[in-house]
């Protein structure tokens, strides 16, 4: 059921496993553990910590006695974490050996409230007498097995409108709001896959391997666990390190695994880096057959069927540096680039597909269907039990009923949250006559097939009327080999788009030995000439893919570090803090800006 990878001699082992009984039994005693501390139902449980058998074997201990799960961020400091235990009221928390010192910081004040705090492992002798002096019970994993085998205690089964979970999502900005999810929302969500899969030859089968490095506090990896638990198939957890995920890969040898763009976006870079260092008889008879099999597909071949010969001479070579059994890939929480959703429908002998959902809407409202390569760049259909439609946005010129036929999101059916907790104000305005406005712009295709444009706020008014959907744009710019991220960004008193761009370090590097110059990748990244490189790149990409002439991008700032939690750039989901980030780059921006007015050559912008 269960797997992990213990740490030998400092490096990560092969899998071990618990099975379905075992993990069963500890569900069963952790849960009596609880109620023989106090817990009640309807008390909240928090659990704080990286992906792992305990905090899935907690998590369904709550469920088992109707105690409501509220997952602490892995990803966020103590101030996010004092604010959902206080505003949550949590009393008990499951928490990682290396994460108590969050807790234990002078500044989480609300975990002076707690009443037990659970390791996943054991707690360092100096921390555990500093949780002793605040009056909390510390316990190891092991102990609090122990005390729910000394006393036993019945099951308390969950209500259809029970409360499941308080998911607080990371947001842009402010304090996290928690989504109320139900036990109902959960289980139709569940159903609701069964039902969708029922329509395909595929099906997810006991045979079948997920790797969960999503973190479980969101709802993407906490939703396809709890469906891989319902078919009675094999979760194996990452061993911490998202930099050697590739490693977990080749022996856990995963059937499935779901991921954001970014971590997609990688991989598409590692194979195009692998083609480029071929000798050129080898790439031309690589993209020779990636053309042939692509044809194929697009007659209507499956994947497994359009070039049997070309996944022989070339694309097991691709699927095997992913493990050698994967069979499905799901992207979801920002658009996937139709070139990369491509790219790796062909050479990963796998199926690819997007979907779209939103922690208030339990997961996938709508996803696509494999081997449909006429839903690439859309997230697919709506999902069962639930209803989409299109919400006219006047002030942004987004009408339902035009050609093609655009608006707001709105999503209402049985796995749609209830509220957002403690707060009817924000709920009131998110949910209106049963409808719950996402706040994401969609069109829908002439087949039915839903595809995102941008989010409504991220969508810019640039000095000629013309409107910019910025995260559109900066995934269509986010292919370029030389670019690891980028932020487009747009002024509504400004004609012309920029971006805040940070360079691909390896392939800066090959650049820079090509062209003749040393130095630092710092160094690098205040070249002039690099910047006019890569705004060709943009060029290239924005000609190819057919953009509109304000929607290019004419000047750049180059930057040498990631967009990092550590300076506020990115939610704990790597989402893009657009304030945050102009802020920061405020004054590079207003000189960039100052620049292009200027007229000044093709250092700062396309001619």
């Amino acid at each position: 059921m269960l797997g992990w990878r213990k740490i030998i001699s400092g490096k990560p082992g092969p899998y071990a496993w618990k099975s379905y009984k075992e993990v069963y039994d500890e569900v069963l005693h952790i849960g009596s553990a609880l109620r023989a501390s106090g817990a009640e139902p309807s008390s909240r449980i928090g659990i704080y910590g990286a992906n792992c058998p305990q905090w899935t074997m907690a998590m369904e201990a709550c469920n088992a006695h109707s105690l409501v799960c509220v997952p602490l961020y892995d990803t966020l400091g103590p101030g996010a974490v004092n604010f959902i235990l206080d505003h949550a009221e949590i009393n008990f928390v499951f928490i990682q050996d290396k994460k108590a010192k969050e807790l234990l910081n002078p500044d989480c004040l609300s975990a002076k409230k707690l009443k037990s705090i659970i390791c996943f492992t054991s707690m360092a002798e100096g921390e555990k007498e500093k949780v002793v002096q605040t009056g909390t019970i510390p316990y190891t994993w092991d102990e609090f097995l122990q005390m729910g085998k000394d006393n036993p205690s019945d099951i308390f089964p969950p209500r259809p409108f029970d409360i499941c979970t308080i998911m607080y999502t990371s947001g842009t900005s402010g304090d996290p709001k928690g989504v109320v999810l139900t036990h109902e929302n959960i289980a139709a969500f569940v159903r609701g896959m069964d039902l969708f899969l029922e329509q395909f030859e595929d099906k997810m089968t006991v045979d079948d391997v997920y790797l969960s490095f999503l973190p479980l506090a969101h709802i993407l990896d906490r939703a396809i666990e709890e469906y891989f638990l319902h078919k009675g198939a094999s979760i194996g957890y990452y061993h911490g390190n998202l930099n050697a995920l590739r490693d977990d890969m080749m022996e856990l040898k995963p059937t499935f695994i779901a991921g954001v763009p970014r971590v997609f976006e990688r991989i598409h870079e590692s194979i195009k880096v692998a083609i480029e260092e071929l000798n050129p008889v080898r790439q031309w008879i690589f993209n020779l057959l990636y053309r042939h099999k692509l044809h194929w597909m697009n007659l209507g071949y499956k994947q497994k069927d359009a070039s049997p010969l070309a996944d022989l001479l070339a694309f097991r070579k691709v699927k095997a540096k992913l493990g050698g059994r994967l069979r499905l890939i799901v992207s979801g929480g920002a658009p996937l680039s139709s070139e990369i959703e491509e790219f790796l429908r062909v050479t990963c002998c796998a199926f690819v597909v997007q979907g779209y959902g939103l922690t208030e809407t339990c997961g996938p409202t709508t996803i696509g269907f494999p081997d449909e390569m006429s839903l690439i760049g859309s997230v697919g259909p709506v999902s069962v039990y639930n209803e989409v439609r299109l919400e006219e946005v006047p002030e942004m010129g987004y009408n339902p009923l035009g050609n093609p036929p655009c608006g707001e999101i709105c999503v209402r059916g049985k796995t749609v949250f209830s509220e957002y907790y403690k707060n009817p104000e924000l709920t009131r305005e998110s949910i209106k006559d049963g409808w719950f406005h996402t706040g994401d712009i969609g069109e829908l295709l002439p087949n039915g097939i839903v595809k995102i444009i941008d989010r409504k706020k991220n969508l810019v008014k640039l000095s000629q009327g013309e409107y910019v959907a910025l995260e559109y744009l900066e995934n269509v710019y986010g292919v370029a080999a030389i670019v690891e991220e980028v932020w487009v960004y747009g002024d509504s008193f400004k004609s012309m788009l920029v971006a805040v761009v940070v360079p691909h370090e390896e392939n800066t590097r090959k650049w820079a030995v090509a062209n003749g110059y040393p130095g630092s990748f710092t160094e690098l990244c205040s070249l002039n000439l690099l910047k006019e490189h890569i705004l060709a790149e943009f060029r290239d990409i924005a000609q190819r893919n057919k953009l509109r002439g304000f929607e290019y991008i004419r000047g750049v700032i180059l930057e040498p570090l990631l967009f990092d939690m550590e300076r506020d750039l990115v939610t704990a989901t790597l989402k893009k803090k657009r304030n945050k980030l102009l802020n920061h780059y405020q004054v590079q921006i207003d000189e960039l800006y100052r620049t292009l007015a200027g007229g000044k050559p093709r250092t700062s912008a396309i001619a």
